[in-house]
Order: structure tokens, then sequence, then C-alpha cells
């Protein structure tokens, strides 16, 4: 079973321990992405759209990187520390998911890996070769 790590440099650099995403069969499994830009600036501190906006861009980055794009992703998965503030996350995926969205789990978490951080999604994308 061939295995292929995937990276983007268009999303911050990960640490040598983590993958940004793994694609094997055809699967693509995208790690948690934060809202950092390529720099590893954390994106729209307080703002809960603009944190989602860079997270569906690294999301996007890496599944370009992979050989699809969005309409590919399956399955997302959410991760917020105000499920009060989900509404905003939802329109922001609404606009690049539209009619058409992926299976989708919501979850309250208390912190993220830095306190600005208000959310991580991670993807399963199809991709078939």
């Amino acid at each position: 079973m061939p295995r292929e790590v995937v990276k983007s440099a268009e999303c911050a650099p990960t640490p040598p321990f983590f993958s940004q995403a793994v694609k094997v069969n055809g699967m693509v499994f995208i790690s948690g992405q934060l809202a950092r830009d390529a720099a590893g600036t954390i994106i729209g501190k307080g703002d809960m759209a603009a944190q989602t906006r860079q997270v569906i861009a690294n999301l996007q980055a890496i599944i370009r990187a992979a050989g699809g794009d969005l309409r590919h992703i399956v399955k997302l998965t959410a991760f917020m520390t105000d499920m009060a503030r989900a509404p905003e996350a939802w329109a922001v995926r609404e606009e690049f998911f539209g009619a058409h969205p992926p299976a989708s789990t919501g979850v309250q978490v208390q912190r993220l890996t830095h306190p600005d951080f208000m959310i991580e999604m991670e993807a399963i994308a199809v991709i078939e070769d």
C-alpha cells in the first residue's frame, strides 16, 4: 500500500514529527489546520470568521498539493473553543463548500495549542487517481 506524505509551502511549516497530510489508496487524511499563514503568523485574533477562512485556505492548499480541490473533501471535523461562535464558522464554511458540504462534526474544546486560536479543522478527502 503506497503511502505519500503531502506538504504545501502555502501553509505554516509543521514540526518534523507531524505530516500536513497523508495520501493512501486515493484517500487524503489532512491533519488539523489552524489559523496560521505560511510564515506561521496567527491570523484573525478574536475573529472567528477570519480564522475559519484561513483554516479552510490551508485545507485548500494541502488538498491542492495532493492533486485535488475542496470538492474532494468528504469529512470535516471542527474543534472550536466556543460553540456559541459556531454560526460564524459555518457561514464561512458555506462560502467555500456551498450547497454540497462534506459530512461534518463540530466539537467544543477547552483550548487549542495557543490561546489565540479559536478553531482547528481536520479533513478527509477522496481523490481517485
